[in-house]
Order: C-alpha cells, then structure tokens, then sequence
C-alpha cells in the first residue's frame, strides 16, 4: 500500500490500521508519525518479514497526534483493551483477579472479596491464584481473629448474630468488645496477610505474657492456641525469600510467531499465585518489544501493581511505561532485568516454566485438531472459529438462549451473547433456536464461524438447519448429545465423541461452555424471580426500610402476621405506610 504521508506530522501520537473490512489489525504509538508509517508504506523492506505480511493486509489507516510520549502510550493501551487486535500482544483475560480487602476506613473494619482495587484509602491483599488460595486464607483468618463478616454500619446496638454464637465473630454490633481491642485484632489481621510474621508472633507473645500477668490466663490460654496456628499456617506458605518484598516476576518463553508467559506474584517473598497466558500472531521478534506489550496488556485492567516488576527484557525505553504504571498504582514503581541473586533464580523459573507450559501446549496444536475435525467430519474448510448455541426452559419459565464463539485455541468472551426470548411461550426449538440465532447474527456478521454446534440431538439440528438456511448463512453445523456423547451431523451420519481424542474433547468443551453459560443466566434470572422480596413493591418502602424490617421482624412470615400497630413503632416507618405494607402482604401469595 503506498500513500501520501506528506500530510502526517513528525508529532508523538497513535496509529492505527484496518483491514478491507475495517477490522483493526494493529494499534501502535512512536515519537514521529511520520517517521513510523514511512516505515510502513514507503519502506517496507526494512521491516521483518512479520510485519511486511501483516503491512499488505492494510487497506486503511487513521492516526491520533498527542502531546507527549506518554499521552501517546496511553492511548494506545487504551485502545488496545477496547479493540483487542489480532496483532498486537494481547493477554486474553476475561476477568479481574481476586483481592482480600481489609475496609480500615469503616469504624468496625472487615474483610471482603473484591476484584477491582481502588483508591479508597483501604488495604487490598493479593492477587490470589488460584482462589482456593485466598478462601483458605479467609477462613483461616475467621477461625482465629473472628472478624465481623456483615456489611451493616452497626450504629446502633442490637442482638448479635448466629455469627457469635458459632464463635465465629466477636459482636461489636452488640458491644461484644471494645473499639481499641478490636481494631488491634485488625492489625494483627494486616501483619498475617501481610506476611509480617516476626513482628505479628512477637506482639501476640507480649499481649499473651500481659494476659498471664493480670490472671487473665483464659484469654491468654486463647492467644497461644492462636500463635501455635499462625505459625503452622506460616510454614506452609511458599516463602521465597522474605527479603525480596512485593514484586510480579515475568517469564517468557518464544517459539516462532507464539509466545508463553507465565507470571509469579510475589507479595513480602512470599509466593501467592501463579498465572499463565498463551500469545498468537506475534509480528515482531524483538523480545523487548514484546515484554513491553505483555507489561502493558496485563496492567490495563485492575489490579494490584507491586513495586518491582522482574523481566527478561527491557522495553528499549521505559520511561512511558514506568510513568503509565506509577500514574496508575500512586506509588513508586520499578522495571528490572537481575543479573544475580534470588530475583535472577526467580526469573529463570519463570522463563523454565513458561517453556514447559509452551511444550505441552504444543503436543498437539490447535491447528492439527481443527484439522482432524475437518477429516472426521468432512467439513468443507479448517474450523478455526467454533460457535455453540444453547437453550434453557428448566421448569418452562424464564427461557433464555446463549452463544459462545472459540477461534484459535481460545474462548472469546468478548464476542459471547445471551438472551431472554422474546418470541416464544413453552417448549419450542424451532422457535428459541431461530430467534437466538436471527438476533445474534442479525447486527454482527463477524459473529458467524466456521462451524456452529447446537447443544442438542436431531430435532435440534434439524431446527437449527432450517433457521441457518432461511438466513442464507453458508457454514457448517452439527449438534452435540450426552450419554453417550456423540454428534449428528448434517448428511444423516452420527459420530461417537467417547473416543478421548483431542479433536472429540474440543467440541464437548465447546458444547459444555455454552450449556453453562446459558444455565448461568436462567439460574440468574430465575433466582432474580424467586428471591425478590415482595416489599419491594410497595411504594415508599426502599432499601433501608425494608432492611429495617427484616431486622425487626427476622422475615417476611412474620412481617405478614405482624400488626399495623407493631409496624408503625419502627424507627422510620408511620401508622399509613405501616397499614399499606400489611394490606399488599395480605394480598401477597405466602
């Protein structure tokens, strides 16, 4: 493609470049526009032979000029994250990792699971992968500090709840305890998931000898079981070395156009979860600039950014990223490539494991299942993209349809759809599979695969045959059953999946992704129906009132047979709202 680029101007900014069908293929920045895409259209035999393939496939591009360097880094990574191109590292993750979060900024703080970090001013602990990791530390922490486990704002004093008469929390709601005494609980709480344990058993031991002194020795009998458990539970972590601080370690490993990356996540030298990624369509070898896409992908989303990042290369200039990632976490933050040393033995079993991950990914590629599945089940071409539908009617309510779509390897949660459907009353295939196909292919045709699994038998292909046909979509299509597994294809034939292939575990990991995206969301719904208080439809009763009432009253039974009298003398609540609530729950089916 050769343009006109007198107009570009020599300026920092992002570019980026789309396909015949306006597809962004690859989003990049550079300190000169002008100097960059001269590179790509003027120059190409001076790019690598990655990125000389992927130039040709451009038929349009648009740039953005920033002010700086790092106005131009950000933007980039935030376009990145929104379009995902094929070509730029991108670290398919649908979610955020989980957090333990410790709300010091509330009068009786507690703990909760969260995962997005904000700068509220609260303490988060984590990540944690896998999240065994973090439920077993959150019930190691309720069995022996006995932390509140409730959201209320305990303003007032009330009854404790079956929470304190399990031993389980020490009831400031009821004035249990003192405000100074539990928020040194809160602290000893910060020291373990900190991983302060020399500093946490040394203030237990003192607290434990002062208890001893003043005759206290029940309560100090209960402080040395606590430091007897907090020291099993330390030893069984996998310290590294405490010295080493928080840091994330990255590995990589390289094979041809793919790439493995596997990161450790170390938090006081202590190692609390691992997580690994696989990267297709590398246009670059420059391992530099990879690293600098793996950093910056990762760190897009919400979490945690440690002090020191570990890498095996070094952004050729790092001084946009470095600044992005302090910008992002408020502190202070480091890149480093160790020579020597502890960090040097972390990052070598980083780059080991991510090698080992890529040989065993790499046993069979997708490439030859997709293949396989192509001669099995004469296909026309490769199915490289997969897309699976599925309907839900437990008990006839709530009707839902969902669509998952795999390419490459890999589920695309981006491009997952489900559906209340609309068009439809009782048990009818035909109808919900026309509706939930017609509705996802109807405004995106990037949506339509090279092969559609139904989660069914022949009644369901038959339906879902028709429905294709009548939109004049030409793509292959089978249906899946259970019990035996097995698949109906479209010439009559029925292919047995028992076989333990790779090719046969694909479609039935296909076919059970998207039965329990749809049961998900029937659940969702249906237990949205069920649980959905019946006070929420009386006006003027909010959030706190009802809260109020199921306080007082313990339940709805007993709102129901309360009086108009016993309602009104709650805080908040008047002699009219009061007679309004028994009249509608008279009205109400129990």
């Amino acid at each position: 493609m050769s343009i006109d680029i007198t107009s570009i101007p020599p300026l920092p900014g992002v570019y980026i470049f789309k396909d015949s069908r306006e597809k962004v293929l690859y989003i990049g920045k550079a300190k000169n526009l002008k100097n960059r895409l001269k590179a790509y259209f003027h120059s190409t035999s001076n790019l690598d032979q990655r990125k000389a393939k992927m130039a040709k496939m451009i038929r349009n591009f648009s740039y953005i000029v920033t002010s700086n360097e790092l106005e131009a880094f950000i933007l980039e990574a935030t376009l990145i994250k929104e379009y995902k191109p094929k070509y730029n590292v991108v670290l398919r993750d649908d979610k955020n990792y989980p957090y333990i979060k410790l709300t010091i900024n509330e009068v009786w703080p507690r703990l909760e699971v969260v995962r997005k970090i904000s700068r509220d001013g609260n303490l988060y602990f984590g990540p944690y992968i896998p999240a065994q990791v973090m439920r077993d530390t959150l019930d190691f922490i309720r069995r022996n500090f006995f932390l509140r486990a409730c959201k209320d704002s305990l303003d007032e004093k009330r009854r404790p709840c079956i929470q304190f008469q399990m031993k389980k929390c020490l009831a400031p709601c009821s004035g249990g305890i003192r405000r100074d005494e539990y928020l040194k609980i809160v602290e000893d709480v910060r020291l373990f998931l900190s991983g302060e344990k020399k500093e946490l058993i040394q203030k237990l031991e003192n607290r434990m000898f002062e208890l001893s002194e003043e005759m206290r020795f029940e309560e100090a009998a209960k402080i040395r079981d606590r430091i007897g458990n907090i020291k099993k539970a330390f030893e069984s972590q996998k310290v590294i070395s405490t010295e080493l601080g928080d840091m994330d370690v990255f590995g990589l490993y390289r094979e041809g156009n793919s790439a493995t990356v596997q990161i450790l996540f170390v938090r006081n030298g202590v190692l609390i979860g691992v997580k690994d990624y696989y990267i297709d369509n590398l246009i670059t070898d420059n391992n530099n600039e990879i690293m600098e896409g793996v950093i910056t992908s990762f760190y897009s989303r919400d979490r945690m950014i440690p002090s020191l990042i570990l890498s095996p290369h070094l952004p050729e200039d790092s001084s946009a990223l470095i600044q992005w990632l302090r910008n992002k976490s408020g502190e202070s933050v480091s890149i480093e490539k160790p020579t020597e040393g502890k960090k040097l033995e972390l990052l070598q079993m980083a780059t080991e494991n991510a090698q080992l991950l890529s040989r065993s990914k790499k046993s069979q590629t997708v490439e030859e299942i997709t293949s396989r599945l192509k001669e099995r089940f004469k296909f026309k071409n490769v199915p490289s993209t997969i897309g699976a539908f599925d309907v839900s009617t437990i008990q006839g309510s709530e009707s839902v349809g969902a669509y998952v779509f795999w390419e490459n390897g890999e589920f695309r949660k981006e491009n997952y759809r489900r559906f209340k459907i609309k068009s439809v009353e009782g048990v009818d295939d035909y109808g919900m599979l026309r509706e939930i196909i017609g509705r996802t292919f109807k405004d995106s045709t990037s949506l339509i695969p090279n092969l559609i699994i139904i989660d069914g038998g022949k009644t369901q292909l038959s339906a879902g045959r028709e429905v294709l046909e009548s939109l004049d979509i030409d793509c292959e299509i089978i249906a899946i059953a259970k019990n035996p597994d097995r698949a109906f294809l479209s010439t009559g034939e029925v292919v047995s999946l028992e076989d333990k292939s790779r090719s046969s575990a694909l479609l039935k990991n296909i076919r059970d992704e998207v039965h329990r995206f749809a049961i998900t969301y029937h659940r969702k719904l249906r237990d949205k129906r069920i649980f959905e208080s019946p006070l929420e439809k009386i006006g003027g009763i909010g959030k706190k009132r009802r809260l109020e009432l199921l306080k007082h009253f313990g339940s709805i039974e007993n709102i129901r047979m309360a009086s108009v009298e016993e309602i009104a003398k709650i805080k908040g609540f008047n002699f009219k709202l009061a007679k309004k609530i028994v009249e509608t729950l008279k009205l109400e089916p129990p």
